[in-house]
């Protein structure tokens, strides 16, 4: 063991990483530490950086440990499990000073000891499960068990709690069972014989996690299109978002069959490709279900065609893009913010589309639901625009709520009673003045047939190559996107709204900003924030950024997106507006935004404020 000067006491505050090799399954014994802490009722935070072939490339997962409640990526290791031997030298220069890192000593690795400004702890877990377990797959298996152990006892995880957790995973398998116990204990009495236990880094238990659950966005949002009333989903499999259709399978299995008959009131397409399972989600609802499809920016750019279609001819469709780094096939299993401008203005002619923007799990459960009810009564697709941080990686969130008192918003659909009032049914005449016609459903009464075309066509439904008919539908359409800013959840101001400077960001960036906040008014830097939940932009974003003279657009892309929407779409003074632009592929932490905000202002920041 080499020993460096320690560091500052460290309670139920700090982050540790776990370097590993992937196939190896290391994911469960991740998965143990961080929601032991979090049944202690300490707030954690889950992240999982995996690379993008099935197994042997290095894995890594970000453990946050925040009693503060902090939900974005702290930008500092303080304690580094380092369990592949291709990564040592990478993961030993990415621990803080005063931290530590953990290896198996099982084997002399001298290029460790490199280090006089951490803590270097050797436990010879391959040895040690070497002698205690026959079977390679077992040793490589249990070895990340032991390490779970050993973690228990350097940072005051409570080991019942764990034993626990590995009998609810293990509770028809008992020899399984026995063995990861064992393999717990093992490593969690070696920690205890051989180190100073606990560590400076270590848990306490609190009460912050009471009435909260840990969720990826994924699943949240497949239950929240369950709730919703889909009963269609069509999608071609793609990485980040193929989990959001197993999800909603899983939940439709187990709810969306008639206990008596069997029969399932639901269909799940797996299409050829994602133009196919675009052009499904169309016809579904056309026909009158409520159908989408999950997918991420690739997928994207394949649907295009078909997103002009239902724009021009008022389909409602609900499209997931759970966003990942390009361009091309890029980064699959790294998170990105870099499809806002494909999706907002997605296919070719004159469109514009509404976007949501969820900020974490829990919000992908609200937003799907609302996605449906703003899809059908725009009739028109909207996109809800999470990512792969979001939607892959696990999040402490409270409790979802239902209210069974809620009945879909189907919008402006006739019933057979009200067509057959009519002397003629006029599919794209605006009646209202808000440039939402009315429709019908097929079958529903004959007077209400009419021929969908994505060809030219007037207010009356019939084909036109007339320019002045053409105008007039295209010009509703344009009048239908003012009235989606009325429709779409409005942004949410952070502050008082009265400082000179302000943040405006999106999405999985949210953590991260309000994090940053908490900082700066520490060193005496007010700021006022704006995360924007929809597109198109409502009277909330333009009188946030005509109030404010210097404006941060905080975004995940490299381009910054965000901002050009801004400035398109606004008409705010783009001088006005600086970027802070994160686009490594790994989630945004708040230092980012700390630096860049303090650099770009010159300022020199005040004493701190308690």
């Amino acid at each position: 063991m080499h020993e460096a000067a320690s560091s500052q006491d460290r309670l139920n505050d700090f982050a540790i990483k776990l370097a590993n090799v992937n196939g190896t399954g290391s994911a469960s014994a991740n998965a143990l530490l961080m929601k032991s802490m979090f049944r202690m009722g300490i707030p954690v935070m889950g992240k999982n950086y995996f690379p993008s072939n099935i197994q042997g490339l290095p894995t890594w997962y970000e453990i946050r440990v925040s009693g503060d409640g902090y939900v974005a990526r702290s930008g500092r290791i303080d304690l580094m499990v380092a369990m592949n031997a291709e990564t040592y030298a990478r993961d030993v220069k990415e621990v803080s000073p005063g931290g530590y890192l953990i290896y198996d000593s099982s084997w002399p690795r001298p290029a460790l000891l490199t280090r006089d400004d951490i803590t270097i702890l050797g436990v010879p877990l391959a040895r040690m499960c070497n002698e205690t377990f026959e079977g390679v797959r077992s040793r490589i298996l249990l070895k990340n068990i032991m390490y779970a152990g050993v973690l228990a006892a350097l940072l005051n995880i409570e080991l019942d709690l764990m034993r626990s957790m590995l009998g609810e995973s293990y509770a028809n398998k008992k020899s399984l069972l026995e063995a990861n116990v064992r393999a717990l204990e093992i490593g969690h009495n070696y920690a205890l014989a051989h180190f100073t236990c606990p560590l400076n880094l270590r848990v306490a238990r609190l009460n912050k996690t009471t009435g909260h659950i840990m969720i990826d966005g994924n699943t949240a949002a497949g239950l929240g299109c369950m709730y919703a009333g889909a009963t269609v989903g069509a999608w071609y499999p793609i990485t980040p978002s193929t989990s959001l259709m197993d999800s909603f399978k899983s939940f439709c299995q187990k709810w969306r069959v008639d206990p008596q008959t069997g029969k399932q009131n639901y269909v799940i397409v797996q299409a050829e490709d994602e133009l196919s399972a675009i052009g499904a989600v169309i016809g579904a609802s056309w026909n009158g279900a409520r159908a989408f499809t999950p997918t991420s920016g690739p997928g994207i750019s394949l649907m295009n065609e078909f997103i002009g279609l239902a724009y021009y001819a008022e389909i409602p469709a609900v499209i997931f893009d759970i966003q990942r780094v390009g361009p091309s096939t890029g980064m699959p299993t790294r998170t990105q913010q870099c499809d806002l401008l494909l999706a907002a203005y997605a296919s070719h002619g004159d469109t514009k589309h509404v976007l949501l923007f969820p900020n974490s799990p829990e919000e992908c459960f609200y937003t799907a639901i609302q996605a449906f009810d703003l899809a059908e009564r725009l009739q028109t697709p909207v996109f809800v625009m999470s990512d792969l941080d979001i939607g892959m990686n696990d999040w402490m969130c409270p409790a979802l709520q239902w209210d069974d008192a809620y009945q879909p918003d189907r919008g402006k659909v006739l019933s057979a009673e009200q067509i057959a009032k009519l002397d003629k049914f006029q599919r794209y005449l605006d009646k209202d003045g808000d440039a939402i016609t009315y429709r019908t459903l097929p079958g529903v009464h004959p007077k209400g047939a009419y021929f969908t075309r994505g060809s030219g066509h007037n207010q009356f439904g019939g084909y036109t190559e007339d320019s002045t008919e053409y105008q007039v539908v295209l010009d509703r359409l344009r009048r239908k996107f003012d009235t989606a800013k009325t429709l779409v959840p409005a942004a949410v101001m952070t502050g008082r709204g009265n400082q000179s400077v302000g943040i405006v960001s999106i999405g999985s960036c949210d953590g991260a900003v309000r994090e940053a906040i908490d900082i700066l008014k520490r060193r005496g830097i007010q700021v006022d924030y704006l995360r924007l939940r929809a597109f198109p932009f409502g009277k909330e974003v333009e009188d946030f950024l005509a109030s404010h003279s210097t404006l941060f657009v905080v975004e995940q892309n490299r381009d910054a997106q965000l901002r050009s929407l801004l400035t398109l779409e606004t008409a705010v003074d783009k001088k006005k507006l600086r970027s802070i632009l994160h686009y490594s592929g790994l989630p945004m932490s708040a230092d980012v935004i700390v630096t860049g905000l303090v650099a770009e202002l010159g300022v020199v920041p005040v004493r701190s404020v308690v």
